[in-house]
This record gives structure tokens, C-alpha cells and sequence, in this order.
């Protein structure tokens, strides 16, 4: 199998992921439930993890970095512990449903919600931002990297409109985080939600948040934290504010040995990487007779996607032709963008999207390229 479907999650993993998990699974108790060795490890390899993502998005403090099972859970826990009915919040169309579902979800309850239109490239204009601010505007909601075409939203542009009208940024780093560089401070970001399964290349069923300095969440669940048992209302400090129930510190112990091999690695080099493997597949197909390419494959900036359709087939049809005529694993369908898929027109259709990782060589690409040619000329 070649496996180009690491935009949904990243495999293989980095050596030391799994037996880093599978240790934990043999070796730990419950993390902050206890004093004694096995409960202390847990706890040790979890606050390890939350310096090393601390250090890595420029987070203030390790305390600030909140775990969850991944980034669904995270964006639902900020957007809706930070906005409420009377706020106004601005995000694009380029958005996942983990963003969208949450906003839809608070605009019945009385949040006003704008979107920054995508046009029939997906592209947005920054412009809009600015035309679309309101007197009652709170916050603007938005992906760092369209998961649908791997172009890049300019948050270093949309941080400086935030901090200059005083509105927080909420950010979706799902396709980012471990191979693009994120400062919270350097780029004005209030939180950053994060998934460990993709390019962070830990276990599925880790992620979190982190939350800047005077920023207050609301908690979203309330439970057992293992601290201030007798209190009736959830702690107010970080991270238990935002951690009930009990850590997936199984997950974590992998996500920390991802994160170690990404420090070795450096994040430069495995973007370097898996951007010039999505430029060599763009530069295979992009003359193939019926193809269409969605999306600024010329940035010099993009996540290492690339997404496409072959004639007026079904997406699903020539995903299936991929896998088993070909062997090589993609994404069809609508993956989780409504709103783009309908700025682009692709809603009927929907689109077969490529995705590169570290470990993805130059073999399978042109392998990956060659099958795409050959559906092309079938198709026609």
C-alpha cells in the first residue's frame, strides 16, 4: 500500500511511538491519582509532554497546554467556552466542520457568525475582515491550513487584525502543527487546538489546547480532576479547568516520543520534505487530460496536499480505482468542508485529496502520479 492519506492521519509512526505507548500501557497508573511510583510516572510523562508543545507553539506556560482525545474536542471547547449569545465571530470558508459545526451550534443560541467567502479557487480575501467587523465582533475562529486544498491561511496577517481590534484568535492547527512553525506570542494567537495523530506524529485519541495568558475558558465537561475533590464547581486553574476525567496518558507517552523525534528531525526538514514530494505529484498530473486541480498549488507556502478530480467522475469511483487496481491510499468525498467543496463546485463530485508525510518517498509519488495519468486517459 502507498499510503497518501496522512492529511487525515499520519503512518507509519516515528520508531519509539508505539513502544513508548505500549511501556506506558504495561508501566503506568493514573495520572494525578495517586502518590505512588506508577501514578507519579504518568504524571511526569504527561507534564513532559505539555513543555515540549509548550516550547513548541510558543505556548506561555506548560500549565496552559490542555489535553484532549484530539482537536474536534479542543475547537469545541474554546469556541464555546469563550463565546456565547450577544458575540459576534468572524471565520472563513475554509473551515472544517469542527469549526462550523460549534459555530452553527451558537448561532441558534444567539451568536452572530460571518464567514469570510472562499471564491471558485479557494481563495480568500483578507480584505473581508475588515468589512465584515462589527462594534460587538469578539473573535475570529479560523483554519491555519485548508484541509480540502492545503493552502495556508496568513496568520501572522489575521493575528496583527485581532490584536489591532482587540478580538481573540482562535486557532485550528489540525494540518499544521508539527511542520509548520507556530509562535502564540510572536503571531498573536489566543489559542491554538491541535490533534496529535497528523503531523505531530503521536497515537489518535491525543490532542488539546493552549491558551494564552488572560485567556478564561469555560469549561466544557466538569468531573474528576484528582485535586480539590470537595470543591462542587470544576477548579479554575489550568489545566484541570479544562481536563475532566481521566488522561489518555497512554497516548501521551507516544505523543511525547513523537514529539522528541520531530525535535530530532526538525520541523524544517520534514516540511521541506513532504512539500517537495506534493510539488513533484502537482508537476506529474497537472497536464493530464481532464485533471482539475483545486486550490494555489504555485504558493510558496502550502500544506503537502494536493487535490484534485479526473473528468466528471465520482470522486469515491476513482478513489476505489486508486486502492485496488493501484494500491495507493487517498481521501474522496467531502472531507468534513462543506462550505469549500461549495465554493469550488464540487459539491456533487466531491474531490480525491493526496496527502503527503515524513515518511513518503520519490518512488511512490511518481507511482502515484503515473496511476493518476493513466484513470486521465481512461477516463476519456
Amino acid at each position: 500500500m502507498i499510503y497518501l492519506d496522512n492529511a487525515a492521519t499520519t503512518r507509519p509512526k516515528p520508531p519509539g511511538v508505539a513502544e513508548a505507548a505500549a511501556a506506558a500501557m504495561n508501566g503506568f497508573g493514573n495520572c494525578g491519582r495517586g502518590v505512588h511510583s506508577d501514578a507519579l510516572s504518568a504524571a511526569r510523562t504527561v507534564y513532559d509532554a505539555r513543555e515540549k508543545l509548550a516550547d513548541l507553539f510558543g505556548c506561555p506556560r506548560p500549565e496552559r497546554v490542555c489535553f484532549t482525545p484530539n482537536s474536534t474536542q479542543a475547537l469545541n471547547i474554546a469556541i464555546s467556552g469563550l463565546l456565547g449569545p450577544g458575540d459576534h465571530v468572524i471565520s472563513t470558508d475554509l473551515e472544517h466542520n469542527s469549526v462550523l459545526r460549534p459555530l452553527y451550534r451558537l448561532r441558534e443560541r444567539g451568536t452572530a457568525v460571518d464567514f469570510v467567502p472562499a471564491d471558485r479557487r479557494g481563495q480568500i480575501d483578507y480584505n473581508d475582515l475588515e468589512r465584515l467587523l462589527r462594534p460587538d465582533t469578539r473573535a475570529v475562529v479560523c483554519t491555519h491550513a485548508s484541509n480540502l486544498t492545503g493552502d495556508l491561511v496568513d496568520i501572522g496577517r489575521v493575528g496583527v487584525f485581532c490584536r489591532k481590534h482587540g478580538l481573540l484568535l482562535i486557532l485550528d492547527a489540525s494540518q499544521t502543527a508539527g511542520v509548520f512553525p507556530i509562535h502564540m506570542e510572536e503571531q498573536h494567537i489566543d489559542v491554538v487546538c491541535f490533534t496529535g495523530h497528523k503531523s505531530l506524529l503521536g497515537p489518535q485519541g491525543t490532542g488539546g489546547l493552549c491558551v494564552g495568558e488572560d485567556v478564561e475558558i469555560r469549561p466544557f465537561a466538569v468531573g474528576g480532576t484528582g485535586v480539590q475533590s470537595y470543591l462542587e464547581t470544576q477548579p479554575a486553574e489550568y489545566p484541570t479547568r479544562l481536563e475532566a476525567g481521566t488522561l489518555n496518558s497512554h497516548g501521551l507517552a507516544g505523543l511525547g516520543a513523537a514529539l522528541d523525534y520531530i525535535a530530532r528531525t526538525g520541523i524544517a526538514a520534514i516540511r521541506e520534505h513532504e512539500t517537495a514530494l506534493a510539488r513533484r505529484f502537482y508537476q506529474s498530473v497537472r497536464e493530464a487530460p481532464g485533471v482539475t486541480l483545486y486550490g494555489d498549488l504555485d504558493a510558496a507556502e502550502r500544506a503537502p496536499i494536493v487535490t484534485l478530480n479526473i473528468g466528471d467522475l465520482d470522486s469515491a469511483e476513482v478513489a476505489d480505482e486508486l486502492a485496488e487496481r493501484f494500491g495507493i491510499a487517498t481521501r474522496p468525498g467531502a472531507h468534513c468542508a462543506p462550505r469549500l467543496h461549495r465554493a469550488l463546485g464540487t459539491t456533487d463530485q466531491g474531490a480525491v485529496r493526496f496527502s503527503w508525510g515524513w515518511a513518503n518517498t520519490e518512488e511512490e509519488t511518481d507511482a502515484a502520479a503515473e496511476a493518476v495519468r493513466t484513470l486521465a486517459v481512461e477516463a476519456l
